[in-house]
């Protein structure tokens, strides 16, 4: 079973176990005007709390398949004066940090990170360490929150109940500590990216090595081509050092290239214990962190002193908690190339329509924010909000009414939306992930055929940029994210935390546990001020 696979299979029985617990949390969807809101509203679950069963449908951790698991789904009792305090003793809980110490007898010992030498401390080359005060604490912390919503019925509100009290969720600041787990000079780190291809790779991949190198780590490995290069023999071992990466980040793609799929944890656990790896980095989406973690936990029961750390790595910027990842921002800029292309056509052409499609697989993040940034696009569809080809609200008949009116169109469609009008499959990649249909091709023959139906002349232009915008070098604001994320996933590593990622959250840098960034792909909010922007910008009406 591939560890993708196999994580999902493991995380989707964590769902229902932790999920019929006495503290976790779980989803509340209000009612507002007699139809459910698109909030998914964190509610907290102990002894104190009422609770009810209800089937939900979640969507496991690499994406595999939709599981149907009977979930608890708890009922505050709000009338008890200390529901709050239980509720972020449940959170604190939830979002602590694995911690070496936890499964082994481990001494901290005096980082050798200062930014006052060139090197380790102790080789004679700079000022002395404890002149330096550039430590985070480790009771340091970053707000996940801060909005404070007046009313469920603001925008975007995600409220914890009906008066939206506001309630502090405070997670971990990310950054080099004084106290690290590791001896740098018995280090052997290695580090493997997974499944697609991402600009900033090549950029993280750098930066870890660079940081490595400045705690005092000699021995770095690249693992090739994703997790099947823990097991097959004729992948070997990429040594990294600071003169083989020094310009890796002047091309996209990555040094050590990707794969889907790969062998079982048992086997990768395996393969980390005979090259005696004592820290792994994986650069990988929700898939591979699920793969990540499992290995994580693996390396716990066996009680190895290993420090597994991610990196969150998807153009679709679909990972939880998140304010975005790494690729996101080129993403969105090359496919103002393609949306450009799409306007030029369409306006040079008579009854010109131009339609982009571009990655977003289960979030339209990339399909909105090139839109807004566009300003050239009519018709933006996501895979979060449903649309209607036909009738007199669908789309067909407002690309009727912008021919009539401005005498050309440009839509943009993310690769997920409309599944529900093309034929189900059931083929899975080499992730698990379901093989979706081509919605492109679906909306271009559609429309082809709508106006020669009515009569009306139409030129389509069809352009579909998905691997030019994943394989291309990463811009400067992704270029800044990519190294301050591989810098901390290292300083992370020698703080003795595992299971854990880097991110950025309400621009600062923090750590989470892995398992609460992969519980569900994020998804674009139809209520959100983001998305009402867009339909600001794109004027177009509900499809529905």
């Amino acid at each position: 079973m591939v560890p993708q696979v196999e994580a999902a299979h493991l995380f989707g029985k964590r769902i229902m176990a932790i999920t019929s617990s006495t503290n976790t949390i779980g989803l509340l969807n209000l009612q507002k005007n007699g139809k459910h809101s698109n909030m998914d509203l964190p509610l907290f679950c102990s002894s104190h709390l009422k609770v009810r069963r209800f089937k939900r449908i979640f969507k496991c951790a690499s994406q595999v398949n939709d599981i149907s698991v009977e979930v608890v789904k708890p009922e505050i009792d709000f009338k008890d004066p200390d529901w709050k305090k239980h509720f972020q003793e449940d959170f604190d809980n939830r979002f602590r940090l694995p911690h070496l110490t936890d499964i082994l007898d481990v001494k901290p010992r005096p980082t050798t990170f200062s930014l006052k030498s060139r090197g380790p401390p102790g080789d004679g080359n700079g000022a002395p360490m404890d002149t330096w005060y550039g430590y985070v604490n480790d009771d340091d912390r970053a707000l996940l929150k801060v909005i404070k919503f007046a009313s469920p019925n603001s925008a975007g509100a995600e409220c914890i109940d009906p008066d939206c009290s506001w309630v502090e969720q405070w997670v971990h600041r990310a950054g080099p500590r004084k106290q690290i787990y590791y001896e740098p000079k018995e280090v052997k780190a290695a580090i493997v990216t997974c499944g697609g291809l991402c600009p900033g790779l090549n950029d993280v991949i750098r930066q870890i090595v660079f940081t490595l190198e400045k705690y005092g780590v000699k021995n770095i490995v690249g693992i090739q081509f994703g997790y099947r290069g823990f097991c097959e023999e004729n992948l070997r071992e990429v040594p990294l050092s600071h003169q083989v990466v020094q310009n890796i980040n002047l091309a996209g793609g990555s040094l050590l290239g990707v794969s889907r799929g790969g062998p079982s944890i048992s086997d990768i656990v395996d393969s980390i214990q005979a090259k005696a790896i004592d820290m792994l980095f994986v650069l990988g989406g929700n898939g591979t962190h699920a793969g990540a973690n499992a290995i994580h936990d693996e390396c716990r029961k066996r009680k190895m002193k290993v420090s597994v750390v991610g990196v969150p790595k998807t153009i679709d910027n679909d990972i939880q908690l998140m304010d975005k990842t790494f690729g996101f921002d080129t993403a969105v800029e090359e496919a103002q190339r393609a949306i450009n292309s799409a306007y030029i056509e369409a306006q040079s052409a008579y009854h010109g329509i131009g339609l982009v499609k571009l990655m977003g697989r289960s979030s339209g993040f990339i399909a909105m924010h090139a839109s807004l940034s566009s300003g050239q696009i009519d018709i933006c569809l996501i895979p979060e909000v449903p649309f209607k080809l036909e009738g007199p609200n669908g789309l067909l008949q407002h690309l009727e009414h912008l021919i009539k009116t401005k005498g050309k169109a440009v839509v943009c469609v993310a690769e997920g939306a409309g599944q529900e009008l093309l034929q189900k499959s059931d083929a899975l990649d080499a992730s698990g992930n379901v093989v979706l249909g081509d919605i492109g091709v679906h909306i271009q023959q559609q429309i082809k055929r709508h106006f020669k139906n009515i009569g009306v002349p139409a030129d389509v232009k069809y352009i579909d940029p998905t691997y030019m915008v994943r394989a291309c070098r990463a811009n400067a604001s992704d270029a800044i994210l990519c190294t301050v994320l591989g810098q901390n996933a290292v300083h992370g590593a020698f703080a003795g935390f595992s299971g854990i990622t880097t991110g950025i959250c309400n621009i600062h840098y923090v750590y989470l546990p892995i398992p609460e960034v992969i519980r569900s792909p994020r998804r674009v909010d139809p209520n959100s001020r983001m998305w009402h922007r867009c339909l600001t910008s794109t004027g177009q009406p509900d499809f529905r």
